[in-house]
C-alpha cells in the first residue's frame, strides 16, 4: 500500500461509478408520483448522486497529484502523512454515506450530510497541504501546475471553513448573509477543485508534448492568476436573485468567462504543436483532453447566454442550470480525469479490436453527452416559458406536457451511464493490475 495516490484513484472511480448509478435512479424518479417514491426516493438519490460525483472528482485530483508528488522523493514521514490523509478521507466518506443511507440530512446544499463528518474531511486536506509542501522541491520557479495545485488546496481549506459558518447562530440568523455565504462557497469550492483538476491537465499537456515550456509560458501563468482571481470573486454571478450590488454580478461573470477563453486558447496552442503527429489521435489521454477542449467551447457559449440578467432571471430553477453544471462537470472535469487515468495507468490495447471498441465508446460518450445536455436544455426552456408567465397551464399540466422530455432524459441518461461507466470500470480494473507506481 505504498502508493496511496493509486488508492485515491480507485476510490474516485468507485465514487464516479456510484454517481452514475444514483444519477440514473434519480432520473427514474421523474416517473414517480412523489419525490419519496422509487428506489430510495429522489430526496435521497439527489444528494447521493451529487456527493458521489463531487467527491469522486476531488478524490481523483488528490490521487493524480499524489502520484506526481510521490515521484519527487520517498521518505518515511511522507508515507506516514499519506496514510493519515487516506485514513481520514475514508473515515469521512464512510460517515457521509452512512448519514445519507440513514436519512440524516443535517447539512446544506451539496454538503447535506451530518456536519460532524466534515471534520475528518477537513483534517485530510490539512494533511494533504502539509504533504504537498514537504514533497515539492524548493526551486526558484515552479511549473504553473504546481502553483495551481497549491492554491487549489489552500483555498479549498479556507472555503470549506466558510462552508460551515452556518452552524453558528450569528450567521444562520441573518438570511441574506447566510444565503450569500452559501452561494459564494459553492462557487469558490468549485473554483478550488478546478485549480487542482486543471493543474493535472497542464501536467498532462507537458508530458504528452514532451515540452515543458508550456508550463512556464506567460499565457499559462495568466490563466493561473485569472483562475485564482476567479475562485475568489466569480461567485458574484451566483447571487443574481439576492439584493446585492449588480456590478458585483457583472464583474464576476466577466472574469469567469475570460478564464474559459484563455483555457481554450491554451488548449488550441498546445494541440497545434502536436497536430501533425497523427499517432496522438490514437492516444486516449490526448483524445480526452481534446474532448474537454470542445466542451469548454460549448459550456462557454451556454455561460455567456446565462450571464444575461433577463435570461438568468427565468433560467434559475430550470434544467438549463443543471445542463450547464453537468456539462462543466462531465464535459471538462471528468474528461480530464479520464485523460489522466489513461495516461498514468497506460493500458495497452494488444488487439486492434479492443482499440476499435474503445474508440467507438469514446464517440458514444461524446455524442450521448451532447444529446443528454440538449434534452436538459429543452426541459429548461419548457419550464422557463412557464415561469415567465407565457403559458396559462397549471404546474401539474406543465409537468405532464414535459413527459416526452423526461422519458428522453431517462433513456439517454441510461446510455451515458453505461458507456461512461465502462471507462470508469475499465480504468478501475487497471489500477488493480498495477503493482507499482503508475507512470508519470
Amino acid at each position: 500500500m505504498k502508493n496511496t495516490g493509486l488508492w485515491f484513484i480507485r476510490i474516485a472511480f468507485v465514487l464516479l461509478i456510484a454517481g452514475l448509478l444514483f444519477g440514473h435512479l434519480a432520473s427514474e424518479s421523474y416517473n414517480q408520483a412523489t419525490a419519496t417514491n422509487g428506489i430510495l426516493g429522489f430526496l435521497s438519490l439527489r444528494p447521493l448522486h451529487v456527493s458521489c460525483a463531487y467527491l469522486g472528482i476531488i478524490s481523483a485530483g488528490i490521487g493524480f497529484i499524489s502520484i506526481v508528488l510521490q515521484k519527487i522523493k520517498t521518505t518515511k514521514l511522507g508515507q506516514t502523512l499519506q496514510y493519515i490523509q487516506l485514513a481520514l478521507w475514508v473515515l469521512a466518506l464512510t460517515g457521509i454515506f452512512y448519514s445519507y443511507f440513514t436519512g440524516n440530512f443535517g447539512g446544506r446544499e451539496y454538503w447535506e450530510f451530518d456536519p460532524v463528518w466534515a471534520v475528518p474531511l477537513f483534517l485530510s486536506f490539512i494533511i494533504f497541504l502539509i504533504y504537498f509542501l514537504y514533497q515539492v522541491e524548493r526551486k526558484e520557479k515552479w511549473p504553473v501546475y504546481q502553483w495551481m495545485w497549491l492554491t487549489g488546496i489552500i483555498f479549498f481549506i479556507f472555503t470549506f471553513v466558510e462552508n460551515y459558518l452556518w452552524v453558528f447562530p450569528y450567521f444562520r440568523s441573518q438570511f441574506i448573509t447566510d444565503m450569500t455565504i452559501q452561494w459564494k462557497v459553492n462557487g469558490s469550492l468549485v473554483g478550488a477543485v478546478n485549480q487542482m483538476i486543471y493543474g493535472v491537465a497542464f501536467y498532462l499537456m507537458e508530458k504528452i508534448s514532451g515540452n515543458n515550456k508550456s508550463s512556464f509560458q506567460k499565457l499559462s501563468y495568466a490563466f493561473y492568476f485569472l483562475g485564482l482571481f476567479n475562485l475568489m470573486f466569480n461567485w458574484g454571478h451566483h447571487i443574481y436573485l439576492l439584493p446585492t450590488e449588480k456590478y458585483i454580478h457583472y464583474i464576476a461573470y466577466a472574469v469567469s468567462m475570460t478564464e474559459w477563453i484563455i483555457l481554450l486558447r491554451i488548449f488550441y496552442k498546445w494541440s497545434g504543436q502536436i497536430k501533425e503527429n497523427k499517432q496522438h489521435y490514437f492516444f486516449f489521454p490526448y483524445r480526452f483532453l481534446m474532448a474537454a477542449d470542445y466542451w469548454v467551447i460549448i459550456n462557454l457559449t451556454m455561460g455567456i447566454f446565462m450571464s444575461i440578467p433577463a435570461f438568468n432571471l427565468y433560467l434559475h430553477g430550470t434544467h438549463i442550470i443543471v445542463a450547464h453544471a453537468m456539462g462543466t462537470t462531465i464535459g471538462i472535469n471528468v474528461m480530464i480525469i479520464l485523460a489522466a487515468g489513461f495516461y498514468f495507468l497506460k493500458p495497452s490495447f494488444i488487439r486492434s479490436a479492443a482499440l476499435k471498441f474503445n474508440s467507438i465508446l469514446f464517440w458514444i460518450v461524446q455524442g450521448t453527452l451532447f444529446l443528454f445536455l440538449s434534452v436538459l436544455i429543452g426541459m429548461g426552456v419548457h419550464r422557463g416559458i412557464w415561469q415567465a408567465g407565457l403559458s396559462t397551464d397549471s404546474f401539474s399540466e406543465m409537468m405532464d406536457c414535459s413527459l416526452p422530455w423526461f422519458l428522453s432524459f431517462i433513456a439517454i441518461g441510461l446510455v451515458l451511464m453505461l458507456s461512461m461507466g465502462y471507462f470508469f470500470v475499465y480504468l478501475l480494473i487497471k489500477t488493480w493490475q498495477k503493482n507499482r507506481c503508475p507512470a508519470g
